[in-house]
């Protein structure tokens, strides 16, 4: 008899009731434990107490806002967050990305779409555990554990999202090939034939941030490469 299959919990916090309520619903009946905030200072408390898998972030919340909780979570526990916004703003979507934000939704959303990139989004950290016997890549100043997806440059330690390194780790698997936005989407983000170019560029923009705007070569109108004469 096969083991029943893990139920992830997920955090929902959305200071709009009926948005909530249907949220959670919906991800409940999606096979998902669900525990829900309202405001800043309560999804810090249930995040605590609850130890969700991901974490749905309005944005907008009373209390303090969607980017100081996502500040504050990370910094007790990496952890998979979706941000839901009224504003995809480049600068915005920035800002959530510096404090640890994955991906973003913008409102109104198809509730299918931000299901999808949950399912998604988990099953990225989840390939963690499939890499656990592969040796750290080395390219020069730069280190890549892929078993417990950590970076250093330069023996320095730097934080990345669940995102940012799968992105790093997509690039650095092959070192100097340009990688295109659509083959990057299906590989990261797990959306093949889907068009994004937006996202790709805004989480390369918070990768370069954290690992150095040297190591990520723009090609324009094609997608990225990792500089490997710089990482040398």
């Amino acid at each position: 008899m096969s083991p029943e299959p893990v139920r992830r919990r997920l955090l929902v916090v959305e200071d709009d009731p009926v948005i909530n309520q249907a949220l959670s619903d919906r991800l409940v009946a999606e096979g998902y434990d669900v525990v829900r905030a309202w405001d800043g200072p309560g999804a810090v408390a249930v995040f605590g107490e609850q130890a969700p898998d991901l974490v749905v972030l309005d944005v907008m919340l009373p209390g303090y806002d969607g980017h100081e909780v996502c500040r504050r979570i990370q910094a007790e526990r990496p952890v998979p967050v979706i941000m839901l916004t009224a504003r995809a703003e480049e600068a915005d979507v920035l800002v959530g990305l510096g404090v640890g934000a994955d991906d973003y939704v913008t409102k109104p959303f198809r509730m299918r779409e931000l299901v999808a990139r949950i399912s998604a989004l988990l099953r990225r950290v989840e390939r963690a555990g499939e890499l656990a016997g592969r040796r750290p890549l080395e390219l020069g100043e730069l280190r890549i554990d892929q078993a417990g997806r950590r970076v250093w440059r330069a023996g320095e330690e730097l934080h990345l999202t669940p995102t940012e390194f799968d992105l790093l780790a997509c690039l650095a698997a092959e070192p100097g090939a340009v990688v295109g936005r659509d083959r990057l989407m299906a590989q990261v983000w797990g959306w093949p034939g889907a068009t994004g170019t937006r996202t790709v560029d805004s989480h390369v923009k918070g990768l370069r941030a954290k690992i150095g705007a040297d190591l990520v070569r723009t090609v324009h109108g094609v997608g990225y490469a990792l500089d490997v004469e710089a990482v040398r």
